[in-house]
């Protein structure tokens, strides 16, 4: 049977560790330490002392051990423990970031956590948190152009005026592109995603020869009014809403 090694205390650690016993403002395990130690020196047994103050016969041993190694001082200290073992090693992190800022998946414009995780044999929850960690937001885009029409603050004021403030009897419609369509030629190239930045695109494309789609839901009875114009003007505009037929 193993024997525990013998403390014995002089007159200043017995003050010291008496002191942090019976200190109110001492955390509960600086205490319970200062108390096996005491109890050590009276010549208890380590399973008397695990008794008395509620601790594991191992844990009494480490700590009469650590007091002999470093006195008081090591008491009020925890034990060191080794990190974790990362689950995402650097060269992994480093080809998740790689691949998200200069490469796209297949008919696709950004990678998600999960086409990228498919493709790199990692669960979406590793992406996830290496995005985080490197300040990578795939998903998002910030357009960074202005309009050079020198009328562009009366047509703003215009505008927000009248829905802020409608004439009497009248019909305001709102009307934008239709969502999920991606506009891929852009006036200018857009800014490639960094850490940190979101890529960037300017607000306006060129057309291109495509077609111009006037759409309208009639929410009586649930039909769809549409109308498709060569061009994109202000009289397609007003052709496309008085003009179109139910589909």
């Amino acid at each position: 049977m193993r024997i525990a090694p013998r403390i014995e205390l002089d007159a200043v650690a017995q003050r010291e560790l008496a002191a942090l016993a019976r200190r109110g403002r001492v955390e509960a395990r600086v205490q319970q330490r200062a108390k096996v130690v005491l109890l050590a020196a009276q010549g208890w047994q380590n399973k008397d002392i695990a008794v008395e103050v509620d601790l594991d016969r191992r844990q009494v041993a480490l700590w009469r051990q650590r007091f002999l190694e470093g006195g008081v001082e090591a008491l009020m200290h925890d034990a060191p423990r080794p990190g974790r073992t990362p689950s995402v090693t650097a060269e992994v992190e480093s080809s998740i970031v790689d691949k998200t800022l200069h490469d796209k998946p297949i008919a696709a414009t950004h990678w998600s956590t999960r086409t990228l995780a498919a493709q790199l044999g990692v669960g979406p929850t590793t992406i996830r948190r290496v995005w985080q960690r490197n300040g990578l937001k795939p998903h998002r885009q910030s357009s960074f152009k202005l309009s050079r029409d020198p009328r562009f603050e009366d047509k703003l004021l215009d505008v927000v005026g009248l829905y802020l403030n409608p004439p009497e009897r009248a019909l305001v419609l709102s009307c934008d592109e239709k969502s999920q369509i991606q506009a891929l030629n852009r006036t200018q190239p857009g800014l490639p995603m960094k850490k940190g930045r979101a890529g960037t695109v300017t607000h306006d494309y060129k057309r291109h020869g495509t077609t111009t789609l006037f759409a309208a839901l009639n929410t009586l009875d649930g039909t769809v009014i549409t109308m498709c114009q060569p061009q994109h003007r202000h009289a397609e505009m007003l052709c496309g809403t008085t003009r179109a037929g139910p589909v």
